[in-house]
């Protein structure tokens, strides 16, 4: 049997990245991926027959990876900051739509002013990002650091009112308390949703833990653009690894992982098994638990089953939409996050439908254009076009929806989004979708049961499990890395770790550190 110092199992952009520190650490690494590719949700592809883009198919925009991990493994990659944050079309008042512009303050406060009816808005917006800037600047240093406790970060933040407010209330409090109007609300509000499901004002305050991540990236919480595409950051940790020595297989299936080090896989050649000092799991909890029954060994996590919640659609289109808007340049709306039917009251009402089992028939939406950014993902011939890539995602549809027959409910869903899109533009969305080379539309949707298919994330969990503060929650596990298991050997190094969730490599990276203190 082969011996490894370190096993990874799943070859993730956080499994590359764990595996790239430690091989940088002069140590011998094997991981194992049972896909024919690397990179998990962080890849491109070409979706779309006969049509040559490079699609980000599944993660797209990048907040929380530390320029600390692209500096330390010397990771040639480049992301573009956007100058449009985000741009809220008001179906049932096409002429009052909202787009913020980071270099004109004077004109996001005129637009803030003729949605709302006076300046106070977005005086209490600058107020309140201000203080979550502030909060943001203080916790994401940590998140890199050994766990600290909630006390000792509720110090380092010194905003008791920011604090009591985003840590111990449930988020919808505090939006209905700061601001008078339903849209701000909800603006501000789609960034405790992506990937959650979750009531506004839900005692558990998942959406709380899912808004403090989408907002402390780097310190700012600005989504980028990777140039070149996601996949553009799966080749930068997976060349960081590889040429510092780590072994990758593909196609290889891990099939039973036991604690005590040794990891066995099915690929191509028949069976296999090799040990380690370390076994690092790229694996949703619950996938690990099943790879541990079958070695005979107690679960390390008892949660319940894990549920995504989003609607993913990518779309090719011969050029931008038309917006019933007409006084917003198409250019400018869609560069940022585009907002469709998110007022604080329409994100409730579909929550609302979806626990009781219906597709709302108008799905909260957010769409992004990568190749208003970036143009490389697009072959020569076609970037000289005015096509553009579009991505929907749409909210509160969890896997529960689909369960009764995916397919069909999927084309439900599908409708329901483009049908929410096509409230605020001037013309179908259909009518410029382009086709590819079999006639058939460019376009492909993916429920949280078909991301449970390609990706094997358990119930189309895009965070593995339900996130988690960024901080010990027990005074015991202060000072650890919040990668441990029960079993000294066995760590989480994906999303599923606390600080894990969205393209970061903060799990890898703190899982190797752990092993490297071993």
């Amino acid at each position: 049997m082969i011996r490894y110092d370190d096993i990874i199992v799943g070859a993730g952009h956080n499994g590359l990245t764990a595996a790239a520190y430690l091989a940088r650490a002069g140590r011998k690494v094997l991981v194992l991926e049972q896909a024919d590719h690397v990179g998990g949700a962080a890849i491109s592809a070409q979706a779309f027959l006969g049509v040559d883009a490079m699609v980000s198919r599944y993660s797209y925009l990048v907040s929380l990876m530390p320029r600390r991990v692209i500096s330390e493994l010397d990771l040639d990659l480049t992301f573009v900051r956007r100058r449009y944050p985000s741009f809220t079309a008001l179906p049932t008042r096409p002429t009052k739509g909202l787009l913020i512009d980071t270099t004109n303050e004077a004109g996001t406060a005129s637009a803030f002013a003729a949605l709302t009816g006076s300046g106070a808005e977005f005086v209490q917006w600058q107020r309140f990002y201000r203080r979550v800037a502030s909060l943001a600047e203080r916790v994401f240093p940590t998140v890199m650091e050994p766990l600290l406790s909630q006390e000792q970060v509720r110090e380092l933040v010194a905003d008791d009112d920011l604090w009591q407010s985003l840590v111990l209330c449930p988020l919808g409090e505090v939006l209905r308390s700061t601001f008078r109007n339903d849209t701000i609300r909800g603006i501000v509000a789609t960034d405790a949703l992506i990937g959650t499901f979750a009531d506004l004002d839900g005692e558990s305050l998942v959406q709380n833990i899912c808004f403090l991540y989408h907002l402390m990236g780097n310190g700012t919480g600005d989504w980028d653009v990777p140039l070149g595409g996601m996949g553009s950051v799966t080749d930068a940790l997976a060349a960081a690894a590889t040429s510092a020595g780590a072994t990758i297989l593909t196609s290889a299936e891990a099939t039973a992982v036991d604690p005590s080090g040794t990891v066995t896989w099915r690929d191509g050649a028949g069976v296999a098994s090799a040990t380690g000092s370390a076994i690092l799991s790229n694996l949703a909890p619950v996938v690990l638990n099943g790879l541990l029954a079958v070695a005979g060994a107690q679960p390390i996590d008892t949660e319940a089953a894990p549920e995504g919640a989003q609607l993913k659609v990518n779309m090719m289109l011969s050029r931008l939409p038309r917006l019933r808007d007409t006084s917003v340049d198409p250019r400018a709306a869609f560069a940022g996050t585009f907002h469709i039917n998110e007022d604080y009251s329409q994100l409730q009402r579909a929550y609302a439908a979806a626990v009781a089992g219906v597709v709302p028939d108008l799905i909260p939406c957010e769409i992004y254009c990568h190749t208003l950014s970036d143009r490389s993902i697009l072959g020569a011939d076609l970037a000289a076009t005015d096509a553009q890539t579009l991505t929907l995602f749409g909210l509160h549809l969890p896997a529960r929806l689909f369960g009764a027959d995916n397919e069909a409910l999927r084309g439900v869903a599908l409708a329901a989004a483009l049908r929410s899109l096509n409230g605020v533009l001037a013309e179908p969305i259909e009518d410029v979708i382009l086709r590819d080379q079999n006639g058939d539309l460019c376009l492909e949707a993916r429920t949280p049961l078909d991301l449970q298919l390609d990706l094997g994330l358990p119930g189309g969990n895009i965070f593995h499990r339900s996130l988690q503060w960024p901080w010990a929650q027990e005074q015991a596990d202060v000072g650890t890395w919040g990668v441990e298991t029960a079993y000294e050997r066995l760590l989480v190094c994906g999303a599923g770790a606390r600080r894990g969730g969205g393209v970061s490599g903060i799990p890898g990276h703190n899982a190797a550190q752990r092993v490297l203190e071993m």
